[in-house]
């Protein structure tokens, strides 16, 4: 594969548990808010790889990421040490399924992250296309504790009529406010639980979500992908495929592990 060795340009620590960091970026890389692509370090010469999420948008000059750090793991571990003018290897090709591509225009872009899986959806709202795919987006981002909402401010800075956004921390009894909804809520839910009852859409007014004009991005807990996709397609959305671009779409590959969860 095409891997271009790069530098790490800087650091940023969320919380115990994530972090983010920022590259250089391959001359020639060229990719679409939303995508991944494979990244690592050489350790005693060998390359330990793993996708990522790309932060950043694509005319950005450098590349950013939110990385888990795991304390044994074999990538994260040694990347939650690096540091500004260390050496990182990341792969010039590019893919992933949370484009806007990869669903239909429509009414509401429900944004479904748990963990670092919020990286991809931070890429998409910083972008200007966002709005002229959907009426309406919303962000939803579930985590274990306050301190792992990543990118709170810039995400409330954002906030519009046009895009909400949802906090929901579950192992932490902790009284912060949504800046966007309409009527109190247990922020100590699941924001998968709060989009299957119907509470999501209550809390923020808008329409009941519906497959014939609303769309869903999945990205996160291995567990959350695949009970959200058997759930959506119970209840009449369409996953797309290589059969075609249906109304929900989730991101399997970029790096999670079950300890980057929301519960």
């Amino acid at each position: 594969m095409p891997y271009s060795e790069q530098r790490i340009t800087s650091t940023h620590r969320w919380s115990d548990k994530t972090f983010s960091f920022t590259t250089t970026r391959p001359e020639g890389l060229e990719f679409k808010n939303g995508q991944f692509v494979t990244l690592g370090l050489r350790p005693e010469g060998k390359l330990i790889p793993r996708a990522y999420s790309i932060v950043s948008e694509p005319e950005a000059e450098e590349l950013e990421f939110l990385s888990i750090h795991v304390p044994d793991g074999a990538l994260t571990s040694r990347l939650a040490e690096a540091g500004p003018g260390d050496s990182i290897w990341i792969n010039t090709k590019v893919t992933g399924s949370l484009t806007f591509d990869y669903v239909q225009p429509g009414r509401t872009l429900y944004m479904l992250a748990t963990g670092t899986g919020l990286a991809p959806f931070i890429s998409l709202i910083r972008s200007p296309e966002l709005f002229e795919h959907f009426d309406n987006a919303v962000l939803v981002h579930s985590v274990r504790t306050v301190e792992e909402l990543a990118y709170r401010q810039e995400i409330e800075s954002r906030i519009s009529d046009r895009l909400r956004y949802v906090p929901t921390v579950t192992r932490e009894n902790h009284d912060f406010a949504c800046p966007i909804a309409q009527q109190p809520y247990d922020n100590n839910q699941r924001g998968a639980d709060m989009f299957r009852s119907g509470e999501l859409s209550q809390i923020l007014d808008l329409p009941p979500a519906d497959p014939e004009h609303d769309r869903v991005m999945l990205c996160g807990n291995p567990a959350m992908n695949r009970e959200m996709s058997e759930w959506l397609t119970e209840h009449g959305w369409t996953q797309t495929n290589y059969k075609g671009v249906g109304t929900f779409t989730v991101e399997q590959a970029f790096v999670t592990t079950m300890s980057d969860s929301d519960d």
